[in-house]
């Protein structure tokens, strides 16, 4: 079973985090970066849930790539936005052959259905944060 295959099967096994849960706007939250309990959604994938649960509705989750790592073509369900902290990434939409590289600080947004293949293009892995009104799930497409 390929990575990509994996992210179902997790969905339904994944423990949410005692730190994670239904966001509650009228009360304060802070998570420090050693709080988070990241899971491995395979074993080149690692995600930590800063709120809510990642496939189970809203969200903000931390996510880590390994250096030079292409996670393939693919869709989601719902939209999402993301936001690269370290190393610089790209994320081709629908075969884009020259896409921008986006450095610490940089900003994507992928629309619902948007075939597209996120990748960490340097040579230090890659760490980005990334949110949602749904839960996440990934679709490849050959």
């Amino acid at each position: 079973m390929t990575h990509i295959h994996l992210l179902a099967l997790l969905a339904a096994t994944i423990a949410t985090p005692a730190l994670a849960g239904a966001f509650d706007p009228a009360k304060p939250v802070v998570v420090q970066a050693g709080q988070l309990e990241y899971f491995n959604l395979n074993p080149a994938i690692q995600m930590a849930d800063a709120y809510g649960a990642l496939t189970k509705g809203g969200h903000g989750t931390f996510g880590k790539f390994p250096a030079n790592f292409d996670s393939g073509a693919h869709t989601h369900t719902g939209a999402y936005h993301g936001i690269v902290m370290k190393g610089v990434m790209t994320n081709p939409f629908d075969g884009q052959a020259t896409p921008p590289e986006m450095v610490a600080g940089s900003y994507w947004y992928v629309p619902a259905g948007l075939k597209h293949s996120t990748a960490c293009i340097s040579d230090i892995p890659c760490e980005f944060f990334f949110f949602a009104d749904g839960g996440f799930d990934f679709h490849p497409v050959e």
